[in-house]
């Protein structure tokens, strides 16, 4: 490859850039327009899909997605994240401003410093490099969204559904989560589990607590039947996967009388679920429980239901097989093929390819003081730079 007069970029100063912005989801402040200057820079053409609609809480939400692509050859390598970032908390807490991108003693401070800002800084540097030796032998391209902390209802999902409307091809994806877990490169992710959230709510008949027979308690039943759920064991495990778990997130009556029997209940659950099942699986078997415990107890039971993603595995081959001795490479470490850890828009992703994330460590995001060394930006820099070079030899 000959060498070009392409900017290479720091990941530092352009990671720095970004936590500048005070991108909360889902806000984006103008985080989109930084990325698409540089990369518009780096010969990418880009377009802006900015998609309206409920978000969290029904708000209205606007939501600004970029997908931007250099080249046309096969195979088409991407890279997927996200510039909105979650919370502050109490920012007197921080011991520095938490959009102020400080850096002391070599480490770099800021909301989004590793979930993700840093990894998509780090890959457009990465990119930079490639194209500074030449044209990379395939195409380049970036799914960019501000609808990840969120909902995710306006951001990726809807990206992947016009990409592939479109017949727009990718070949193959790396997602910037931060999936390592104590050293860089120790873990990349392979698969998710599902999610599923329910709200069930259980209909009775207010009253006063002496004359119970004029009543209809909501909240025994509503005991009875999240206990119930809750010592299901819905399986032993899967193939690379750990058992599915239910939890109970809340059990809700609002009553504040001691002498009023309420008239209703309410309870919301989420279940994280392997490939044993499915959501629709998963929603047939709660209605059928609660459906059981309304015909037992007389009272009407509904349930609502939202399932955020389906669980999903990438299968060892070339792809994994890639990523994982290019981090070895540049890292000294081979990465655990892992399934842990919760959601992410890998979910959405992989109706249109083979999807890994691999990312910094992990260990202070959405926390107070959330960090990055600034060595260790440069090293996953270099990871992957090191992971364009190797995927494109072997797809």
């Amino acid at each position: 490859m000959s060498r070009t007069s392409t900017p290479v970029i720091d990941p530092v100063e352009l990671t720095r850039d970004l936590i500048r912005i005070p991108s909360v989801t889902p806000a984006d402040e103008g985080a989109m327009d930084v990325l698409e200057r540089h990369l518009t820079a780096l010969g990418f053409t880009c377009r802006r899909l900015a998609f309206e609609g409920p978000g969290g809480e029904g708000v209205h939400a606007r939501i600004e997605n970029l997908y931007a692509r250099r080249g046309t050859a096969s195979p088409n390598l991407c890279f997927a994240g996200h510039t909105d970032v979650v919370p502050t908390g109490p920012s007197d807490q921080w011991s520095s401003q938490p959009f102020a991108g400080d850096v002391r003693d070599g480490v770099l401070y800021g909301r989004g410093a590793v979930d993700m800002k840093g990894g998509i800084a780090a890959w457009v540097a990465a990119v930079s490099q490639v194209l500074a030796e030449g044209e990379p032998a395939g195409s380049l391209s970036f799914l960019i969204t501000g609808d990840e902390e969120g909902p995710a209802l306006h951001g990726t999902k809807r990206v992947v559904e016009a990409l592939a409307a479109e017949g727009e091809i990718i070949d193959a994806c790396v997602v910037g989560e931060p999936s390592s877990s104590q050293q860089l490169g120790d873990m990349i992710k392979v698969g998710r589990r599902g999610s599923l959230n329910t709200w069930i709510t259980v209909h009775g008949k207010q009253g006063h607590v002496a004359y119970p027979e004029r009543a209809a308690n909501p909240a025994p039943v509503i005991a009875r039947l999240m206990a119930r759920l809750n010592d299901h064991v819905l399986d032993e495990g899967y193939e690379n996967f750990p058992p599915s778990n239910l939890e109970i997130t809340t059990i809700d009556i609002g009553n504040p009388a001691t002498n009023i029997i309420p008239a209703r209940a309410t309870a919301r659950l989420n279940i994280r679920f392997n490939p044993s099942h499915t959501g629709d699986t998963l929603i047939d078997w709660l209605n059928r429980e609660a459906g059981a415990m309304q015909a037992e107890t007389g009272l009407q039971i509904t349930l609502e239901h939202l399932c955020s993603g389906e669980a999903f595995l990438t299968e060892p081959g070339a792809f994994v097989e890639a990523v994982q001795d290019a981090v070895e490479a540049v890292a000294g470490r081979r990465p655990e093929a892992s399934t842990t850890g919760g959601t992410s828009d890998a979910r959405f992703i992989r109706a249109l390819c083979p999807v890994v994330e691999l990312g910094l460590v992990g260990q202070t995001m959405h926390q107070i003081d959330e960090r990055v060394p600034t060595a260790e930006l440069e090293t996953l820099t270099a990871v992957y730079r090191r992971v364009i070079e190797t995927v494109f030899e072997r797809l």
